[in-house]
Protein backbone atom coordinates (compact mmCIF):
# COMPACT_ATOMS: atom_id res chain seq x y z
CA UNK A 1 0.00 0.00 0.00
CA UNK A 2 1.29 3.52 -1.14
CA UNK A 3 1.16 5.98 1.97
CA UNK A 4 -1.84 8.57 1.49
CA UNK A 5 1.25 11.66 1.26
CA UNK A 6 2.95 9.42 -1.84
CA UNK A 7 0.03 9.72 -4.15
CA UNK A 8 -0.13 11.89 -7.04
CA UNK A 9 -2.59 14.62 -6.53
CA UNK A 10 -5.51 14.34 -8.89
CA UNK A 11 -5.19 10.47 -9.98
CA UNK A 12 -4.53 9.58 -6.62
CA UNK A 13 -1.87 6.34 -7.89
CA UNK A 14 1.57 5.99 -6.56
CA UNK A 15 4.76 4.26 -7.39
CA UNK A 16 3.90 0.89 -9.01
CA UNK A 17 0.65 1.22 -9.70
CA UNK A 18 0.85 2.40 -13.32
CA UNK A 19 2.15 0.63 -16.26
CA UNK A 20 4.90 2.74 -18.61
CA UNK A 21 1.72 2.55 -21.54
CA UNK A 22 -0.73 3.89 -20.85
CA UNK A 23 -4.47 4.73 -22.64
CA UNK A 24 -6.58 7.66 -22.27
CA UNK A 25 -10.50 7.89 -22.58
CA UNK A 26 -12.00 10.90 -21.34
CA UNK A 27 -15.45 9.05 -20.23
CA UNK A 28 -14.57 7.28 -16.79
CA UNK A 29 -17.14 4.97 -17.60
CA UNK A 30 -15.34 3.26 -20.43
CA UNK A 31 -12.40 2.32 -18.10
CA UNK A 32 -13.61 -0.59 -17.06
CA UNK A 33 -14.53 -1.47 -20.70
CA UNK A 34 -10.99 -0.76 -22.23
CA UNK A 35 -9.31 -2.67 -18.72
CA UNK A 36 -11.19 -5.89 -19.98
CA UNK A 37 -9.17 -6.23 -23.25
CA UNK A 38 -6.28 -6.13 -20.55
CA UNK A 39 -4.63 -9.34 -18.82
CA UNK A 40 -5.38 -9.76 -15.19
CA UNK A 41 -6.67 -6.14 -14.85
CA UNK A 42 -7.18 -4.62 -11.39
CA UNK A 43 -8.93 -1.28 -10.31
CA UNK A 44 -6.21 1.19 -9.16
CA UNK A 45 -7.67 4.60 -7.91
CA UNK A 46 -11.02 6.79 -8.73
CA UNK A 47 -10.77 10.60 -8.05
CA UNK A 48 -13.06 13.35 -9.75
CA UNK A 49 -12.46 12.31 -13.41
CA UNK A 50 -9.69 10.34 -13.02
CA UNK A 51 -10.46 6.46 -12.82
CA UNK A 52 -7.60 4.10 -12.98
CA UNK A 53 -7.24 0.40 -13.83
CA UNK A 54 -3.70 -1.55 -14.57
CA UNK A 55 -3.27 -4.88 -15.89
CA UNK A 56 -0.94 -6.11 -19.01
CA UNK A 57 -1.06 -6.74 -22.59
CA UNK A 58 1.60 -9.37 -24.10
CA UNK A 59 3.45 -9.59 -21.05
CA UNK A 60 3.80 -5.80 -20.68
CA UNK A 61 2.14 -3.53 -17.26
CA UNK A 62 -0.06 -1.45 -19.15
CA UNK A 63 -3.16 1.14 -17.61
CA UNK A 64 -6.00 2.81 -18.52
CA UNK A 65 -6.76 6.48 -17.08
CA UNK A 66 -9.40 8.88 -17.85
CA UNK A 67 -8.99 11.97 -18.20
CA UNK A 68 -12.06 14.05 -18.38
CA UNK A 69 -13.42 16.82 -20.84
CA UNK A 70 -10.73 18.88 -22.23
CA UNK A 71 -7.00 19.70 -22.10
CA UNK A 72 -6.55 21.07 -18.81
CA UNK A 73 -7.75 18.16 -16.94
CA UNK A 74 -5.79 15.69 -19.96
CA UNK A 75 -2.43 18.02 -19.09
CA UNK A 76 -2.83 16.80 -15.33
CA UNK A 77 -3.49 12.94 -16.11
CA UNK A 78 -0.58 13.22 -18.45
CA UNK A 79 1.81 15.05 -15.79
CA UNK A 80 1.14 12.83 -12.67
CA UNK A 81 0.82 9.71 -15.27
CA UNK A 82 4.34 10.82 -16.30
CA UNK A 83 5.95 11.57 -12.74
CA UNK A 84 5.14 7.31 -12.28
CA UNK A 85 6.83 6.27 -15.26
CA UNK A 86 4.99 6.38 -18.13
CA UNK A 87 6.04 7.60 -21.35
CA UNK A 88 3.61 6.49 -23.76
CA UNK A 89 0.12 7.60 -24.34
CA UNK A 90 -2.75 6.45 -26.50
CA UNK A 91 -5.98 8.83 -26.56
CA UNK A 92 -9.01 6.93 -27.88
CA UNK A 93 -12.47 9.09 -27.54
CA UNK A 94 -15.08 10.46 -29.79
CA UNK A 95 -15.18 13.06 -32.83
CA UNK A 96 -17.35 15.32 -34.50
CA UNK A 97 -16.44 15.06 -38.28
CA UNK A 98 -15.40 18.55 -40.58
CA UNK A 99 -14.42 16.98 -43.75
CA UNK A 100 -17.72 15.56 -45.55
CA UNK A 101 -16.15 12.50 -46.04
CA UNK A 102 -15.59 11.73 -42.74
CA UNK A 103 -18.79 9.44 -41.68
CA UNK A 104 -20.73 8.86 -38.35
CA UNK A 105 -18.98 5.25 -37.44
CA UNK A 106 -15.72 5.80 -38.98
CA UNK A 107 -12.13 5.78 -37.10
CA UNK A 108 -10.30 9.49 -37.28
CA UNK A 109 -6.31 8.81 -36.33
CA UNK A 110 -4.63 12.74 -36.11
CA UNK A 111 -1.98 12.79 -37.43
CA UNK A 112 -1.67 16.78 -35.75
CA UNK A 113 -4.07 19.27 -34.07
CA UNK A 114 -5.20 22.70 -34.27
CA UNK A 115 -3.69 24.83 -31.08
CA UNK A 116 -7.13 26.21 -30.94
CA UNK A 117 -7.01 26.01 -27.11
CA UNK A 118 -5.38 27.46 -24.23
CA UNK A 119 -3.59 24.56 -22.26
CA UNK A 120 -0.82 23.88 -24.76
CA UNK A 121 0.22 27.59 -24.64
CA UNK A 122 1.53 27.10 -20.85
CA UNK A 123 4.00 24.27 -22.61
CA UNK A 124 4.61 25.89 -25.64
CA UNK A 125 4.86 28.96 -27.71
CA UNK A 126 2.01 28.74 -30.67
CA UNK A 127 4.62 28.58 -32.91
CA UNK A 128 5.32 24.87 -31.27
CA UNK A 129 2.98 22.49 -33.61
CA UNK A 130 0.84 19.89 -32.11
CA UNK A 131 1.90 16.69 -33.52
CA UNK A 132 1.74 12.95 -32.85
CA UNK A 133 3.84 10.50 -31.92
CA UNK A 134 4.85 8.77 -36.07
CA UNK A 135 5.08 4.86 -34.65
CA UNK A 136 1.81 5.56 -32.86
CA UNK A 137 -0.01 7.07 -35.15
CA UNK A 138 1.29 4.30 -38.16
CA UNK A 139 0.64 1.28 -35.26
CA UNK A 140 -3.00 3.03 -35.35
CA UNK A 141 -3.49 3.35 -38.73
CA UNK A 142 -2.54 0.11 -39.37
CA UNK A 143 -4.58 -1.51 -36.50
CA UNK A 144 -7.86 0.66 -37.60
CA UNK A 145 -7.63 -0.78 -41.17
CA UNK A 146 -6.50 -3.89 -40.08
CA UNK A 147 -9.84 -4.41 -38.17
CA UNK A 148 -11.48 -3.44 -40.97
CA UNK A 149 -12.85 0.12 -40.01
CA UNK A 150 -13.32 3.02 -42.72
CA UNK A 151 -10.27 5.15 -41.42
CA UNK A 152 -9.05 8.87 -41.80
CA UNK A 153 -5.73 9.85 -41.27
CA UNK A 154 -5.14 13.97 -41.43
CA UNK A 155 -5.56 16.83 -38.79
CA UNK A 156 -7.93 17.32 -35.65
CA UNK A 157 -8.86 20.27 -34.90
CA UNK A 158 -9.47 21.27 -30.58
CA UNK A 159 -11.22 23.51 -28.80
CA UNK A 160 -12.18 24.58 -25.18
CA UNK A 161 -15.53 25.18 -26.11
CA UNK A 162 -18.18 22.71 -26.43
CA UNK A 163 -21.06 25.05 -27.55
CA UNK A 164 -18.74 27.45 -28.87
CA UNK A 165 -18.89 24.88 -32.17
CA UNK A 166 -22.29 23.41 -31.70
CA UNK A 167 -24.13 26.76 -31.11
CA UNK A 168 -21.60 29.75 -32.51
CA UNK A 169 -24.68 32.16 -32.84
CA UNK A 170 -24.85 32.24 -28.96
CA UNK A 171 -21.83 33.44 -28.71
CA UNK A 172 -20.41 37.30 -28.54
CA UNK A 173 -17.56 36.48 -30.89
CA UNK A 174 -19.49 34.53 -33.19
CA UNK A 175 -18.19 35.90 -36.29
CA UNK A 176 -14.70 34.48 -35.07
CA UNK A 177 -16.24 31.34 -34.06
CA UNK A 178 -17.53 31.01 -37.81
CA UNK A 179 -14.82 32.18 -38.96
CA UNK A 180 -12.38 29.83 -37.78
CA UNK A 181 -14.66 27.31 -38.52
CA UNK A 182 -14.83 27.80 -42.41
CA UNK A 183 -10.74 27.84 -42.68
CA UNK A 184 -11.03 24.59 -40.87
CA UNK A 185 -13.28 23.37 -43.79
CA UNK A 186 -11.26 24.88 -46.27
CA UNK A 187 -7.76 23.00 -45.19
CA UNK A 188 -9.15 19.99 -44.66
CA UNK A 189 -9.59 19.27 -41.45
CA UNK A 190 -10.99 15.78 -40.63
CA UNK A 191 -12.52 15.88 -37.57
CA UNK A 192 -12.96 18.65 -33.99
CA UNK A 193 -12.47 17.11 -30.66
CA UNK A 194 -11.06 18.95 -27.31
CA UNK A 195 -8.15 17.19 -26.06
CA UNK A 196 -5.02 16.21 -28.60
CA UNK A 197 -3.77 19.39 -29.16
CA UNK A 198 -3.04 19.51 -25.52
CA UNK A 199 -2.13 15.66 -25.50
CA UNK A 200 0.52 16.35 -28.24
CA UNK A 201 2.07 19.51 -27.07
CA UNK A 202 2.23 18.25 -23.29
CA UNK A 203 4.27 14.96 -24.80
CA UNK A 204 6.80 17.20 -26.45
CA UNK A 205 7.54 18.64 -23.26
CA UNK A 206 7.85 16.05 -21.25
CA UNK A 207 9.93 13.66 -23.57
CA UNK A 208 6.67 11.20 -24.07
CA UNK A 209 4.97 9.73 -26.97
CA UNK A 210 1.31 10.60 -27.71
CA UNK A 211 -1.37 9.53 -30.19
CA UNK A 212 -5.18 9.52 -30.56
CA UNK A 213 -8.03 7.77 -32.22
CA UNK A 214 -11.38 8.37 -32.53
CA UNK A 215 -14.78 7.11 -32.66
CA UNK A 216 -17.05 9.72 -35.27
CA UNK A 217 -19.98 10.27 -33.40
CA UNK A 218 -21.62 12.83 -36.14
CA UNK A 219 -20.93 15.40 -38.74
CA UNK A 220 -22.22 18.32 -38.61
CA UNK A 221 -21.20 19.67 -42.14
CA UNK A 222 -22.62 16.32 -44.12
CA UNK A 223 -25.84 17.19 -42.39
CA UNK A 224 -25.67 20.55 -43.66
CA UNK A 225 -25.27 19.12 -47.56
CA UNK A 226 -28.04 16.89 -47.37
CA UNK A 227 -25.80 13.90 -47.28
CA UNK A 228 -27.53 10.63 -45.33
CA UNK A 229 -25.56 9.81 -41.93
CA UNK A 230 -26.68 8.20 -38.71
CA UNK A 231 -25.51 9.04 -35.23
CA UNK A 232 -23.11 6.49 -33.97
CA UNK A 233 -22.28 6.40 -30.34
CA UNK A 234 -21.03 3.05 -30.08
CA UNK A 235 -17.40 3.88 -29.25
CA UNK A 236 -16.26 0.44 -29.03
CA UNK A 237 -14.23 0.47 -32.51
CA UNK A 238 -11.51 3.35 -31.14
CA UNK A 239 -11.22 1.14 -28.21
CA UNK A 240 -10.26 -1.98 -29.71
CA UNK A 241 -8.12 0.05 -32.42
CA UNK A 242 -6.03 2.22 -29.40
CA UNK A 243 -5.67 -1.68 -27.49
CA UNK A 244 -4.63 -3.22 -31.35
CA UNK A 245 -2.02 0.05 -31.65
CA UNK A 246 -0.87 -0.34 -28.35
CA UNK A 247 -0.09 -3.93 -28.80
CA UNK A 248 1.61 -2.86 -32.05
CA UNK A 249 3.89 -0.46 -30.32
CA UNK A 250 5.01 -2.89 -27.01
CA UNK A 251 6.15 -5.37 -30.13
CA UNK A 252 7.94 -2.80 -32.21
CA UNK A 253 9.47 -1.37 -29.08
CA UNK A 254 11.02 -4.69 -28.00
CA UNK A 255 12.57 -5.49 -31.53
CA UNK A 256 14.07 -2.08 -31.28
CA UNK A 257 15.54 -3.38 -27.22
CA UNK A 258 16.71 -6.51 -29.24
CA UNK A 259 18.78 -4.92 -31.56
CA UNK A 260 22.33 -2.89 -31.57
CA UNK A 261 22.02 1.16 -31.94
CA UNK A 262 23.27 0.74 -34.96
CA UNK A 263 20.40 -1.35 -36.18
CA UNK A 264 17.68 0.37 -34.22
CA UNK A 265 18.84 3.65 -36.16
CA UNK A 266 18.76 2.01 -39.54
CA UNK A 267 15.37 0.12 -38.56
CA UNK A 268 13.88 3.61 -38.00
CA UNK A 269 14.98 5.49 -41.38
CA UNK A 270 13.58 2.78 -43.43
CA UNK A 271 10.28 2.70 -41.37
CA UNK A 272 9.99 6.52 -42.17
CA UNK A 273 11.04 5.85 -45.43
CA UNK A 274 14.29 7.59 -45.53
CA UNK A 275 16.21 4.68 -46.30
CA UNK A 276 15.73 2.83 -49.24
CA UNK A 277 16.73 -0.81 -50.24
Amino acid sequence: MVPESELQYHIRCGEGDVGRYVILPGDPGRCEKIAAYFDDAVFVAQNREYTTYTGTLLGEKVSVCSTGIGGPSASIAMEELHQLGADTFIRTGTCGGIDLNVKSGDIVVATGAIRYEHTSLEYAPIEFPAVADFDITLALRQASEELGYCTHTGVVQCKDSFYGQHSPEKSPVYYELLQKWESWKRLGVKASEMESAAMFVVASALGCRCGSCFHVVWNQEREKAGLDQDMSEDTSASVKVAVEGLKKIIQRDRELAALPNHDQKLLEKKEKGLLHE
